[in-house]
Order: structure tokens, then sequence, then C-alpha cells
């Protein structure tokens, strides 16, 4: 299954909450999308309520069905609660981590820089959107990235790096301090929910 490359406005409207983190998307429409504006949404049965969660959190990450399926079976295999350790795997990614540093506006332009190869991990460039940061590795931007505008605007636009990571905007660095607590993590998810879906 490729990535989704649709509207991601319209994905958030039908699922109900902001898959690009602005919230943006559900202040002038709070609705799903359609031509007879807001309707009653169907009562959906348990199975329903399962995939829902499950696409409200791929499509957040912006990730194959394939990758995200791989990351879940990968999170069983850790200590601790299965679903924590699942988005905590999903909040490690180097594209998630761009994002939340602020040097990306969406995730998804946190993945095209990655894969443009304008991001580094401890002074190595790393283009695997993909990738797994471990506590202490250092993201930062190639030096001749650094006078690009997305990057810029994104440095300027940001107002808030959750406590798990740290960054330093004149150097355009930041650092993934620990791993999150979940907590830090989208609490519009219930992760139960996800690993049940798997469990069927």
């Amino acid at each position: 299954m490729a990535t989704f490359r649709g509207s991601i406005w319209k994905k958030s409207r039908r699922l109900g909450v902001s898959l690009t983190g602005t919230g943006k998307e559900l202040n002038r429409r709070p609705y799903a999308p359609g031509d007879h504006g807001p309707t009653q949404r169907r009562k959906l049965s348990e199975y329903g309520t399962q995939l829902q969660e499950k696409q409200k959190l791929r499509y957040m990450y912006g990730i194959t069905e394939r990758q995200f399926l791989r990351t879940f079976e990968k999170s069983a295999k850790m200590k601790g609660v299965h679903g924590e350790n699942f988005m905590i795997m999903l909040a490690s990614r180097l594209d998630a981590v761009v994002f939340q540093i602020g040097l990306a506006k969406t995730r998804r332009q946190a993945r095209q820089l990655v894969n443009h190869g304008h991001i580094t991990v401890d002074g190595g460039r790393v283009d695997i959107p993909s990738y797994t940061l471990t506590p202490g590795q250092t993201i930062g931007t190639r030096e001749k990235s650094r006078n690009l505008d997305v990057i810029k605007e994104a440095v300027e636009y940001s107002s808030f790096v959750p406590e798990y990571l740290s960054f330093d905007e004149d150097n355009f660095e930041g650092v993934y301090v620990r791993r999150p607590e979940r907590s830090e993590l989208p609490a519009e998810i219930n992760e139960q929910l996800i690993v049940e879906y798997y469990s069927r």
C-alpha cells in the first residue's frame, strides 16, 4: 500500500482529528467532508472503531500499512506496555522528531526534508524518514540547507518543543534527550484499540 498523497485536510475531517498537528483543518469545518454539509455520523461497530483509530495514527505519521505493521510487531518484542511502546517507536522516527523540534511545519514537510538529504544525525546525513533515533543523538541540518526558506520559516513559526527533545535555534540543532512518556504523545489516540485491531 503506497503512502497516502491525497488531501490530509479531508482525512482529518473524516476521522475527526487534526492529522497535521495544527488544528486548522477542524476550525472552519469540524464535520466530515461531503455534499450535504454537517450530518449525523453513523455509529461505528467495534471493528469500525478499532479500524478508525488505527487509520488516525497511520495517517498522522503518514506511513504505509506495511511500515505501520512492522513497527507494531517490533514494539511487541519490547518490555513494557505494547501500545505505549508502539506510540514511542513512532515518535522516535527521524521525520517525527524533525517536525517536533520545529525544523518543519508539518510531518509531510519533515519527511520531504529528510528524503532530500537536508537532515543530519550526529553530523552525518541521513535520508531515511523511518530511521529510529536513540536518546542522546543530535539532529541538525546540513550547513547549506540552513538558508532554505521552508526551514527558516518553520523555526520562526515553531513555539513548542516537547520536554523529551531540546532545540538550539541558533545552530538549527536538536537533541533527542530521552524516550517520550505516553503523556507527551497524542492524547487523542487510544492505542489500546489499535492493539485490539491487530489481535483479531
